[in-house]
């Protein structure tokens, strides 16, 4: 994977890990939850603990959350950009939100990506702005809004109605002079259980689209309501799909706990590196039995 960020081509050798920052006080999972004046020292431990990118989120997404305005978004968001910046000059930083406005004040401060729940459609200004930046551009999937997605699951095939509708988009970003997009099928978003793992298995068909995939799986309901657990205790079911998600072609895992992601990405590169380049046959013959005297 490739990204032309601010000019500079960076170029991520292995699966990349992007680590989650949320300056709220109401993300769906509580150990995310960071005020400004504690982003720094979040974002060094998840750099020591092998993010190879910050995704920095102003406003939950989570059914039920408060709605949150621009000018209040702005102001979480700026000071967090700023200071991550003046201290992690080289680190790729994401920002996570659906309003074009947002999204070109926190590039002009010092963000490289923008990611969009929206996928242009909360926002239709938003592929207009990111063209214009030249930014790299995280196009997922939803349908709705946060507070009606839920209602909004019904599909002929999921994963067919997902890949036509990316790939509708994706067409029109590059058609803007959008180079850098990267797919994130909506895991959670306007899907259901079954549903999510169903896209799950389906997630290497997205590849047809020429794009790097995201899979943002990190303690979100498939998991937690599944094992009949909280989000909290998510963590072990969290590092079992990113390893399904890696295996079926992601290249970009969104996760709020990155030193456990990072060793599943690190163990996935191992079995890569070993695989044989050729199918092997072992034979395993029972000996001739033994004469008798």
């Amino acid at each position: 994977m490739v990204l032309n960020i601010k000019g500079r081509l960076t170029e991520f050798a292995r699966p990349a890990v992007m680590g989650i920052v949320n300056v709220t006080p109401d993300s769906f999972y509580e150990g995310s939850r960071t005020g400004v004046g504690q982003v720094t020292d979040r974002v060094a431990r998840m750099l020591d603990e092998g993010a190879d990118i910050i995704d920095i989120g102003g406003y939950s997404t989570r059914p039920g959350a408060a709605e949150v305005s621009a000018a209040d978004e702005l102001g979480r968001l700026l000071p967090a950009v700023d200071e991550i910046r003046r201290r992690f000059p080289d680190i790729p930083l994401s920002v996570d939100t659906y309003r074009a406005a947002v999204a070109a004040e926190c590039l002009a401060h010092g963000a490289d990506i923008v990611n969009d729940i929206g996928g242009g459609d909360l926002d239709t200004e938003m592929f207009e702005t990111v063209a214009e930046a030249r930014a790299p551009y995280i196009l997922m999937h939803m349908r709705g809004t946060p507070a009606t997605m839920q209602t909004m699951t019904d599909y002929e095939d999921v994963a067919a109605d997902v890949l036509r509708d990316l790939a509708f988009k994706t067409d029109r970003l590059h058609q803007l002079g959008v180079c850098d997009v990267i797919i994130d099928p909506g895991f959670g978003f306007a899907k259901t259980t079954d549903q999510n793992y169903r896209l799950l298995g389906a997630l290497g068909a997205l590849r047809e689209l020429g794009c790097p995939l995201l899979a943002g799986i990190s303690c979100k309901t498939m998991i937690w309501k599944e094992l009949g657990i909280t989000p909290d205790e998510s963590l072990n079911g969290t590092t079992a799909l990113n390893m399904i998600a890696l295996m079926n072609g992601a290249d970009i895992l969104r996760v709020h706990d990155v030193k456990e992601c990072a060793e599943t990405v690190r163990l996935y590169e191992a079995y890569r590196r070993n695989l044989p380049g050729e199918t092997h046959v072992i034979s395993v013959s029972t000996p001739p039995p033994t004469p008798a005297s």
